[in-house]
């Protein structure tokens, strides 16, 4: 049933016309003639619908009958426009409306900029007060705890000042760090997680107002001498804890009996590790020949010495770091320790002297090979994913590193400070890989994408994405340095250009399992052979031409995670697992 209102001054006024009104067609006419109107047979046509008969005195409910489907009521303005009707509110503030000018209440604009909105904000957060920016008379005038306000004369943060006395009588002071040969218990060492003294008790003020002080000279000489407090934690901290790094020589003498250290290569032994790499032609390996043990956890990454390659570096999840030799007594020559996590990335300097390590304790050593010390720390409270020389020998003094934080940082050796920093990715940093004669590098990061940069520009060049590529934690240089090869985590080795950093789309290899592994990719000496680790402890080698596996050859356990091609052989490989097991293949 449908209701059509309409409305009229008095009983006896024209009723609106509810087709004009409501477009509504008017129904038959059941109304008595007035008086004056011939009462004959002739039908009598009215504007107005019919309506039910209603006498406010003595009716106060419609009535309908159960076959009506559309009902009609005129309303008289008069009640449509009453008022409210109920008791008052005594509760209510009789002139809660007094200053409104809106429906909802009190509506006005206001504007302040963005250091007025920030100290007000801070100091309520803060001091628990700030003062109400509205015009409304009516509004207080603080907002939060009046009496901190009244307190501090309506002060914000910015302009309190704190004397002397309160800052000697507030200013917390640290608890002693403990003995660090105590464990356990009484004076146990705490180091930063220290606690501060008198913590039970609660000040009125807090420690951000101890930034600010009387104007005197007196108190500018004491902040000068705790800014220079701060300063000397702060560079000690990025440099790591010093006499933290050892190492242990394992042979029987330090030199030969010419004078020699195990830096020079053995040419009585290998006379062929002075020929160019990749000048003869290379074969796939069949047999493990020697093994290396040495390390009680996995293994993370191993680095042949360069141009010779008679020795190679190997970094394990047990902290240590490990100088093998390969062609004379195929034994552990030095044991490097200093990093308290698992060591990550290393690298070699072009002329094998020293060598770059990181770890997940968040530091980053450079270590002299020949004599096992470490000759500097650097640190920037993240940790480092991957490290890297920079390949030009007039810029040993640099080293990239892709950190967790999603920055590649530039360092200067010499300095130890950070020259440069080239932040685009979203994630973390995973490879460093240098192209183009050294003039720019490649990164690879959790993000899925690869982003090439200039040297010492910190703006991206050449960004690739697609919504079907995966993450890329292994890349590796082919030897002709025309294309990078990029280990996906879908499986799949995928090939780009080093020249427009286009992918090759002729070339994948496929048909091993890495999801999941940061499996490192390998090139023969010659170009000739792509092989990588996979997770069922496989080494897998392709044709470079033909994408085809040629050789599946299983040699761990574990998953192998990277693998070394010696330069100046025609078939040895060096492959390290998870298992904690180094072996040369021929």
């Amino acid at each position: 049933m449908s209701l059509v209102q309409g409305y009229s001054s008095d009983e006896d006024s024209t009723v609106v016309n509810a087709q004009d009104a409501f477009g509504i067609t008017a129904l038959p006419s059941t109304k008595k003639p007035r008086v004056g109107e011939a009462e004959t047979g002739t039908k009598v046509e009215t504007s107005a619908p019919d309506v039910l008969a209603e006498d406010p005195l003595k009716q106060t409910s419609l009535v309908t009958r159960p076959t009506d489907t559309q009902m009609n009521v005129n309303i008289p303005f008069n009640d449509m426009i009453l008022p409210e009707q109920g008791p008052e509110n005594p509760f209510d503030e009789r002139n809660r409306f007094k200053y409104q000018n809106a429906l909802a209440g009190h509506v006005e604009e206001q504007a302040m900029t963005e250091h007025a909105f920030r100290q007000q904000h801070l100091t309520y957060h803060i001091l628990g007060y700030s003062a109400n920016p509205s015009v409304d008379p009516g509004a207080p005038a603080i907002i939060g705890a009046v009496d901190k306000a009244q307190a501090n004369g309506l002060a914000t943060l910015d302009t309190l000042r704190v004397s002397r006395s309160q800052k000697k009588e507030l200013k917390r002071k640290r608890k002693p760090k403990g003995d660090v040969d105590i464990v356990d218990g009484e004076g146990a060492y705490v180091g930063p997680w220290a606690g501060y003294e008198g913590d039970d008790r609660t000040n009125d003020l807090p420690d951000e107002l101890f930034q600010a002080g009387e104007e005197g000279e007196e108190e500018e000489e004491e902040e000068e001498e705790e800014e220079e407090t701060t300063t000397k934690k702060k560079s000690r901290g990025r440099r790591g804890a010093a006499g933290q790094e050892s190492s242990i020589f394992h042979g029987k003498s330090l030199t030969d009996y010419q004078g020699r250290t195990y830096m020079h290569p053995p040419l009585a032994q290998a006379p062929h590790i002075l020929s160019e790499p990749g000048s003869q032609e290379c074969f796939i390996p069949k047999a493990c020949i020697h093994t290396y043990t040495g390390h009680t956890q996995g293994i993370s990454v191993i680095k042949l010495l360069p141009n010779t390659a008679h020795l190679f570096l190997s970094g394990s999840m047990d902290t240590k770091i490990k100088l093998w030799d390969i062609y004379t007594t195929g034994n552990c020559l030095r044991t490097f320790t200093g990093h308290t996590k698992a060591v990550k990335d290393l690298c070699f300097s072009n002329d094998g002297r020293s060598f770059l390590s990181c770890g997940y304790d968040r530091q980053m050593k450079l270590w002299d090979a020949e004599t096992g010390q470490c000759i500097k720390r650097f640190s920037n409270g993240k940790i480092p994913y991957c490290i890297k020389f920079h390949p030009d020998d007039d810029k040993q003094n640099i080293f990239l590193a892709g950190m967790s934080d999603k920055k590649i940082i530039q360092y200067d050796i010499d300095s130890g400070e950070i020259t440069q920093e080239y932040d685009q990715h979203l994630g973390p940093v995973n490879t460093i890989t240098f192209v183009d004669e050294n003039r720019r590098f490649v990164t690879t990061s959790d993000d899925k994408t690869i982003r090439a940069w200039d040297f010492d520009i910190p703006v991206v060049i050449k960004y690739i994405a697609e919504p079907f590529m995966h993450s890329m934690p292994a890349v590796t240089l082919h030897p002709s340095k025309k294309y990078f090869a990029a280990q996906s985590l879908d499986n799949q080795i995928l090939i780009y250009s080093t020249d427009n950093f286009r992918q090759n789309r002729k070339k994948r290899f496929a048909g091993h399992t890495v999801a999941g592994y940061a499996c490192q990719v390998g090139f023969s000496p010659d170009g000739k052979w792509v092989s990588s680790g996979d997770s069922s402890g496989n080494v897998v080698f392709w044709d470079w031409k033909t994408g085809r596996i040629k050789s599946r050859l299983h040699a761990h356990q574990k998953v192998v995670i990277t693998h070394e091609w010696l330069p100046h052989e025609t078939s040895k490989v060096l492959t390290a697992s998870w298992d904690g097991l180094i072996k040369l293949w021929d």
